[in-house]
């Protein structure tokens, strides 16, 4: 029974929710590239063998492979699932030219290749936005409800009542707003903008850096400002300032992100912090079990950072690509075959490296190795 309930409660919503996200992300790819007349030859959700197929009318395969960690688009041309190009590309006949993924023009191949994050950003502005339609978009103003004693609140001149207005140049709407601004930014001075009383204060807050767990037990840090908002509204919006909002987001995250990510290179955040597949089920299962709504929440925020994963310049990924094609432009003709290949291992190496990294994270977190060494004792 605990195995059913295991598979139902996380396998089955994991897998829901990365068929989707690659789906779309290969299929953003897939549309460019057809639209550019290049012949895909294969479309794959998952990696590996093949469990189920079929060939479409345009000659495509479409594909479920076994291990359903990903996905691919093979183009004519291609080599292999990382689009590296084949060898005897130059012998090919013009019919086969013209449909040859590496003999379109630099604009058409890098077209491609950014519309699969683009279609990820496009697909989280989406569900966003349906949630503000139907469910409504929580919301809580930006005015302060109390001020724990001691805190850096408190330090830095925060009262019950005062507006926040902006943080550090950025326009503050929401509580929510200040708060992820605050949370990324731990012993960082943040420069604040408060109404009171009719007048405009500046103030200089510090965050402090704590260690907090969430509700189910995972831990993070993060800053922490010792100030509550008042009351929590959820305001539904028309479908066009439902997407304007949910553009607005989708930013939001994807800054959030970057700025983290920065900070793990700078060595301000702990890299024990990043999760991988094993914590990606688990908060599938997590959200599964809160409802559909948190479940598509989580999906939106999962696709804004797979569409983020994939611009990073590392070869074996789409940025990897991107930054061949801007090399390319440079100088006027396309990478050597060898820097290429040298670049590929390069970026496989990277990626699983990353992969081994995450998953130990993940276990870590999870006390697996603890109770290994606690059945060995």
């Amino acid at each position: 029974m605990a195995i059913v309930d295991f598979v139902w409660n996380y396998a089955v919503p994991f897998l829901l929710v990365l068929t989707v996200l690659v789906f779309v992300h290969e299929m953003g790819h897939y549309l460019v590239a057809r639209y550019n007349d290049v012949r895909v030859e294969v479309f794959s959700v998952g990696f590996g063998g093949e469990a189920y197929g079929w060939t479409g009318s345009s000659g495509t395969r479409w594909r479920i492979s076994w291990v359903p960690l990903g996905g691919y688009v093979r183009f004519f041309g291609d080599a292999n699932a990382a689009s590296a190009p084949a060898e005897g590309l130059e012998d090919l006949t013009p019919h086969e030219r013209a449909v040859s993924f590496h003999h379109k023009r630099l604009g058409q191949r890098t077209a491609v290749i950014v519309a699969g994050p683009a279609a990820n950003f496009l697909l989280a502005i989406l569900l966003f936005a349906g949630l503000f339609v139907f469910v409504g978009q929580a919301f809580t103003p930006p005015v302060v409800g109390s001020v724990l004693e001691n805190s850096a609140a408190a330090a830095a001149g925060f009262v019950a009542n005062d507006r926040v207005v902006s943080m550090d140049g950025t326009k503050i709407e929401r509580f929510q707003d200040m708060q992820r601004i605050v949370s990324m930014s731990p012993e960082r001075p943040i420069r604040t903008v408060v109404e009171r009383g009719g007048e405009t204060l500046t103030l200089m807050a510090t965050p402090r850096l704590v260690e907090a767990t969430d509700r189910f037990g995972n831990a993070y840090r993060i800053g922490r400002l010792g100030i509550s908002g008042e009351g929590l509204e959820y305001i539904r919006h028309d479908p066009f300032t439902a997407l304007w909002r949910a553009t607005g987001e989708t930013v939001s995250i994807s800054a959030a992100t970057l700025d983290y990510v920065g900070q793990m290179i700078m060595g301000r955040r702990s890299t024990e912090e990043l999760g991988g597949p094993v914590r990606i089920a688990q908060m599938s299962g997590q959200m599964w079990q809160l409802g559909m709504v948190a479940l598509i929440s989580f999906a939106a925020v999962l696709s804004i950072n797979l569409g983020l994963i994939n611009l990073f310049p590392i070869p074996m990924l789409d940025g990897g690509h991107l930054l061949f094609y801007a090399i390319e432009a440079l100088r006027g003709r396309p990478v050597g075959d060898r820097m290429m290949d040298y670049g590929f291992r390069l970026g496989l190496g990277l990626v699983l490296c990353l992969v081994v990294f995450v998953t130990w994270n993940d276990l870590e977190n999870l006390k697996v190795f603890d109770y290994i060494a606690r059945l060995l004792s």
